[in-house]
């Protein structure tokens, strides 16, 4: 007789219960938005959003290498892409957001954006985009924060392409990152959706 085949592994409690913070903290849907995908969980490296992010970061060649990953979690440190991690993405004509809660060994929180990355250009294929980021002077949420606002420009058209508003919150060993693009980003939007953030943030981490 065949042996009988191991049953699956159930999640741990410990597990279980990080997946459910996880998850607790993620935005609920934007009016006039739909879930794209996700939510999806996992290490952060092994998630979808991650991965395109790396694998669009391979196909550009960037005039300042440095600056992929500055003033953003880096899923190329083996300590970040093995976190636990909840994602989830919407989308709508104006433009889509991309939500990542990533529970590290001990808080941290990423650098500031270095001077030289403020500015700089990339190349994808034959057509050349510049990067323009500048500080917002968002206020405080939980134990750290930071808003960025991108302006990207040129391409094959030299037109403006699009904004992306990045926000990062820290409460406790739980990192928020969240990116919106459109072709306008306003920092007030920028700014209310990162309060409704942090709001969940904290309820996860009571």
């Amino acid at each position: 007789m065949p042996a009988a085949s191991a049953p699956p592994k159930s999640p741990s409690p410990s597990s279980s219960a990080e997946s459910a913070k996880l998850r607790a903290a993620l935005l609920p849907v934007p009016a006039g938005m739909r879930v794209a995908y996700g939510p999806e969980l996992g290490a952060f490296g092994s998630l979808k959003s991650t991965q395109q992010g790396l694998a669009a970061v391979k196909q550009a060649r960037l005039e300042r290498p440095e600056c992929a990953a500055a003033g953003q979690l880096d899923a190329a440190k083996p300590d970040v892409a093995g976190a636990p991690a909840a994602v989830i993405a919407f989308s709508a004509a104006r433009g889509s957001i991309t939500q990542a809660v990533v529970s590290l060994p001990a808080p941290a929180f990423p650098a500031e954006l270095p001077k030289q990355c403020a500015t700089y250009k990339a190349k994808v294929g034959d057509a050349e985009v510049t990067y323009r980021t500048r500080a917002l002077p968002m206020p405080t949420k939980g134990d750290q924060s930071r808003a960025y606002l991108t302006t990207a420009t040129g391409g094959k058209k030299n037109a403006e392409l699009r904004q992306i508003g990045s926000v990062m919150i820290r409460r406790g060993n739980l990192i928020m990152s969240m990116l919106v693009v459109g072709q306008k980003v306003k920092p007030a939007g920028l700014y209310e959706l990162a309060t409704l953030a942090d709001q969940n943030l904290a309820r996860a981490t009571r």
